[in-house]
């Protein structure tokens, strides 16, 4: 096994540090996302107080991600993702005080740090990918995009289980304490391993250079914002609710079928190349991305009309629910390859960051509609919402470039 790594070159032994790194914390992050929504449905929260709770997640995501390409262009990678990592390990230290202390305030304050750690984590890996791809390589550049995009998603989804199963089995605190000491290990791991200076820029950037120059970029950007808002609409809070409260579902069947969802949506990320025709040798461009938004569209409409005309609605909305997460996926991967492929060589992490700073306002949009539409008008609003918000990514895609473009207006 040793030999065998050694074989390997530096940039592929780089990726595999990088991968590994990520998807440690995000198997930590989706079973933490499924703990706290569980844990506190359980104590009698209400909806949108639940999603009150991942306010700070989102909005401190938001601000990670503009400053966190900044710092990663001026630090280097390497040590924007141990910092991730170590946040990720004190947000979930800060979960294990006695249950008096266990406050609104103080459960937000923790997933305040639990953002700021996912932003820094999701920033350097997916920066770092295009250092260690060569110049033009285009189809390789998308097939390594694609790979850890997907099984991220994929161990997020497990990571739904893990959470529901772990609250079931070994209580909050437990469950808490145990991803602690184990993410706590990766922690030490990657701080011997990932390379000095990953992604350091050769010429420091200024502050003020923190929001994108790149045309191509602030559409792209936009566009991602609309999508990201479409999905957690809908998922983040109303759905897991909904499907304990109306279908009557326990933790295990809640925690299982959403992990279920995320890890086929991660596998049909990872295989997004294939899907999407680059096969052949073409790279995806502007097209691609709107006539993907354009047929995922359609899925919520279906099944909100299933919902309002109570047509089949469980069957529909599990049926549809799947569709909509393969259709999501090739979405999700093709602007996951396509702001790479935009972003800039030295500083990459700026682009980056800008574009991933758009991804967490969507999160945070939807999050807090997710939780106040489904509380105050239902699940079919939800994804009425969520329809209006994919027309809108697809008009934004309209004025993506056909071609890939130079970082610059």
């Amino acid at each position: 096994m040793m030999n065998w790594l050694a074989q390997l070159s530096p940039e592929i032994r780089q990726y595999m540090v990088v991968t590994g790194n990520y998807w440690a914390f995000t198997l930590t992050d989706g079973a933490l996302r499924m703990l706290v929504v569980l844990h506190f449905h359980g104590l009698g929260y209400s909806p949108l107080e639940i999603a009150m709770l991942f306010l700070f997640y989102e909005v401190f995501g938001v601000v990670t991600n503009l400053i966190g390409g900044w710092l990663g262009a001026r630090l280097g990678l390497n040590k924007t993702m141990n910092i991730g990592l170590f946040l990720q390990v004190l947000a979930l230290a800060m979960l294990l005080v006695p249950p008096a202390l266990l406050t609104v305030p103080w459960v937000m304050g923790a997933q305040a740090v639990s953002g700021i750690a996912k932003d820094l984590n999701k920033m350097s890996a997916k920066s770092s990918i295009k250092l260690l791809v060569p110049a033009n390589a285009e189809g390789q550049l998308y097939k390594w995009i694609a790979i850890l995009t997907g099984s991220k998603n994929a161990l997020k989804g497990a990571g739904f289980f893990l959470g529901g199963a772990l609250l079931s089995l070994c209580g909050f605190e437990g469950a808490i304490l145990g991803m602690a000491s184990a993410l706590a290990l990766v922690w030490i791991f990657s701080l011997i391993s990932l390379k000095k200076d990953l992604g350091k820029a050769k010429n420091k950037p200024k502050f003020t250079e923190i929001f994108s120059k790149s045309r191509a970029i602030n559409y792209l950007s936009a566009a991602r914002m609309f999508l990201f808002g479409s999905r957690d609409v809908w998922f983040v809070v109303a759905l897991p609710v909904y499907l304990t409260s109306t279908f009557g579902w326990d933790h295990w069947y809640v925690g299982g079928f959403l992990a279920t969802w995320v890890i086929g949506y991660g596998f049909v990320q990872g295989i997004a190349p294939k899907i999407t025709g680059t096969k052949s040798g073409q790279a995806p461009d502007g097209r691609h991305a709107l006539g993907w938004a354009l047929v995922l569209g359609v899925v919520p409409v279906i099944i909100a009309l299933s919902l309002t005309y109570n047509w089949h609605a469980e069957a529909m909305l599990i049926a549809g629910l799947l569709i909509f997460g393969a259709l999501f996926a090739v979405n999700s991967s093709l602007h996951s390859y396509l702001i790479v492929s935009y972003a800039g060589e030295d500083g990459v992490s700026l682009d980056v960051g800008f574009y991933y700073m758009a991804n967490a306002m969507g999160r945070l949009i939807g999050t807090i509609l997710s939780g106040w539409l489904f509380q105050d008008y239902g699940l079919a609003v939800c994804l009425w919402v969520s329809a209006a918000f994919i027309a809108i990514t697809a008009l934004i895609s309209v004025k993506l470039p056909r071609h890939k473009v130079t970082n610059t207006l």
